[in-house]
């Protein structure tokens, strides 16, 4: 991979608004340097105060854009954000199901920042059995792990610890729980392997926007997995991405809700 740019795929929903879903990914894929691309498993209406309309792509169209893919370019890592629906999962998951030596960051998005459902409940199942054992790394938050593992959020550094260890054994590789929504002024997330945990610490920034916040760290670190990096080194790179990112965001004005990260901010003077 040395003389060689990684390329990335996305797989995931549309966000017209471009901060999050496909957009936000094909952003943070080529602010860390990679190239990026993108499978469209939803088009949604919204902005940055939330979500109108969710149309779905039909499942085996999905697949079809995966095959093409795969039949054609090099994929050195792949992420996969929204899903929506139980059949998708399962079209996507049978589509991957031949590359498990492939680096896969799943996100499992269920909510939009505005509070919108992004994923059917029936989904959770598909996603669980179907996605999860293809995960090199989960990267869920703390009302999605809730979700995942049926039970209420975790509240502190020891829930998240322990929801992260359980969140392993449905098949991902490795979990990053995140604590983003955690009170008080820190914003850590814990890593959890079959060697033990990492905590990654983080000072949380006071500001509105963190629309596609999830999106643009899952996609940083299958970037940094796509150029070789061990799984905790690209968490770190694509964590201190993010801060760069949400720090810098007062620099863009974008709509009246939840506004966009600045993806490009250690680019743009």
């Amino acid at each position: 991979m040395a003389d060689t740019i990684a390329n990335i795929l996305s797989i995931a929903g549309s966000d017209p608004s471009g901060g999050a879903g496909i957009q936000a990914d094909l952003k943070t894929f080529a602010a860390r340097g990679t190239y990026g691309m993108a499978v469209l498993t939803a088009l949604t209406a919204q902005n940055t105060q939330g979500v109108s309309g969710v149309h779905l792509v039909p499942p085996a169209f999905v697949a079809a854009q995966i095959t093409d893919i795969f039949s054609d370019i090099r994929v050195h890592a792949v992420k996969i954000g929204m899903i929506a629906a139980g059949e998708i999962a399962e079209a996507v998951a049978t589509a991957l199901s031949s590359r498990r030596g492939l680096p896969a960051v799943v996100d499992p998005v269920m909510v939009a920042k505005g509070g919108a459902s992004l994923l059917e409940k029936q989904a959770v199942e598909a996603l669980t059995r179907r996605l999860l054992p293809l995960a090199t790394v989960l990267t869920p938050n703390l009302p999605e792990a809730a979700a995942l593992l049926g039970e209420p959020e975790a509240i502190d550094r020891a829930a998240m610890e322990d929801q992260a260890k359980r969140l392993l054994a449905l098949g991902p590789k490795a979990v990053l729980l995140k604590g983003g929504h955690l009170p008080g002024g820190q914003s850590p997330d814990v890593l959890a392997t079959a060697e033990g945990q990492r905590w990654f610490e983080g000072v949380r920034v006071l500001t509105r926007n963190t629309h596609g916040t999830g999106c643009s760290l899952s996609s940083a670190i299958a970037a940094e997995l796509g150029k070789g990096k061990p799984l905790a080194d690209a968490v770190a790179a694509a964590k201190s991405f993010i801060a760069g990112a949400v720090r810098t965001s007062d620099a863009l004005s974008v709509g009246s809700g939840h506004g966009p990260l600045h993806h490009f901010h250690a680019l743009w003077t």
